[in-house]
């Protein structure tokens, strides 16, 4: 496949690409456990499981069939837990951060697009300082469809205010490829997230595997295009979405 033209912007999912949430995610299974009386599990046993939501935590951390009358309550016990500590252990990715410094110093805005809720989302990037610093923010409760569906991407373009073609959308579930390139964004895998050993990452048709964020520059512009600087939002219109 052809590299795609040098993107103008930046769209990262959040959960295990941006930031390593793995740590406090578990610690709330663990912690809602020592609740019910019962021992903590290991993180190998809920990595396989941390990046797809409350219901997939539930089920391997406590081996419960969704039908069951005790699920929805221990669920939203645990949300309530997760809240809680949020950004205890949480922190970006090694490199993220260095990735978002030369991004900013080329001038090519970047953004979040993910499936977890508003509620858990602002508060977790407001902890950790980077609210400020985003030109896009969509939220798995802020439309009708969350990724896969294109809706979430196509919608942090618009803030943007670029075309998707000018996107990068960088995520680290065949989930994110399939709604970016839906949209019309070139996307790239983050193997350095939540891939576990029975996902085909080959086959989910990403322009781009990178096994470190650095390594995502490879297909970014130098500088930011002037639609980018002339058209994009501030950081307050992202924080809206």
């Amino acid at each position: 496949m052809l590299q795609p033209p040098a993107a103008e912007a930046v769209i990262l999912d959040l959960d295990g690409t941006l930031l390593d949430t793995a740590p406090d995610l578990i610690g709330a299974v663990n912690d809602l456990r020592r609740a019910e009386g019962l021992a903590p599990v290991t993180r190998e046993h809920l990595m396989p499981v941390v990046s797809h939501g409350s219901a997939a935590l539930i089920r391997r951390g406590f081996d419960m069939d969704p039908r069951a009358p005790a699920f929805e309550p221990l669920r939203q016990r645990l949300l309530d837990i997760y809240a809680h500590r949020i950004s205890r252990e949480t922190r970006p990715f090694p490199g993220m951060m260095e990735l978002v410094e030369s991004l900013e110093r080329r001038g090519i805005p970047w953004g979040v697009v993910t499936n977890k809720p508003g509620w858990l989302t602002r508060p977790l990037l407001r902890d950790l300082g980077l609210m400020p610093r985003l030109s896009c923010l969509v939220t798995g409760d802020c439309l009708p469809e969350r990724k896969p569906s294109p809706q979430p991407i196509l919608s942090g373009c618009e803030q943007l205010g670029l075309h998707p073609g000018q996107c990068l959308a960088i995520g680290d579930a065949e989930r994110d490829v399939q709604a970016s390139h839906r949209a019309g964004t070139a996307s790239l895998v983050a193997l350095y997230g939540y891939i576990n050993g029975e996902d085909q990452v080959r086959r989910w048709g990403a322009e781009g595997l990178i096994d470190h964020p650095m390594q995502a520059l490879r297909w970014v512009a130098t500088r930011g295009g002037a639609a980018s600087q002339r058209r994009r939002r501030s950081p307050a219109d992202a924080h809206t979405a």
